[in-house]
């Protein structure tokens, strides 16, 4: 069954312009111009037809790949509330991923949530593409403000923990 990649990629709302899928493989070169390209394919877990993150690869036209990452899904939060609304257990093959088997007409990651991937993406491509994410799209970060949150004071117990 089809992962639906084109999708899920334009989910993430990725700003790279000269960006395509194949199969399902993302491809951008978010620097025009320049022999680095940024490649993002779906990982794989242990289970058959399982997917557990995704895995950004830096590549260089002439060299090949010179860095990767992999970011999983259940890190980055994107399947958390999917998973607490079926109660799905932690430890099992679907928390924190999707399969191809899925409700027909919906798309296999359905109930996912994106943010934390995309922020961890435009974290890694300021690293290898600086100004790249900037270039294309406003900072989100711009608009983050500082809050400060008041602490309850530590008090110990008389009992003892094990």
């Amino acid at each position: 069954m089809s992962l639906r990649a084109p999708e899920f990629f334009a989910e993430l709302r990725l700003p790279f312009h000269d960006s395509t899928v194949v199969g399902n493989t993302y491809f951008a070169a978010p620097v025009p111009g320049a022999p680095l390209r940024l490649r993002i394919d779906f990982t794989r877990t242990i289970h058959a037809d399982t997917y557990g993150g995704l895995r950004l690869a830096v590549v260089h036209s002439d060299r090949g790949e010179i860095d990767a990452v992999a970011l999983s899904f259940l890190d980055h939060g994107t399947f958390h509330r999917r998973d607490e609304a079926t109660n799905t257990r932690p430890n099992t093959k679907q928390h924190g991923t999707f399969d191809t088997y899925h409700r027909p007409g919906w798309p296999p990651w359905e109930g996912a949530v994106t943010t934390g991937l995309r922020d961890a993406i435009e974290q890694y491509t300021a690293v290898w593409f600086p100004g790249a994410w900037t270039a294309s799209v406003p900072s989100r970060a711009a608009a983050r403000t500082a809050h400060t949150a008041s602490v309850a004071p530590v008090t110990r117990s008389g009992a003892r923990a094990r």
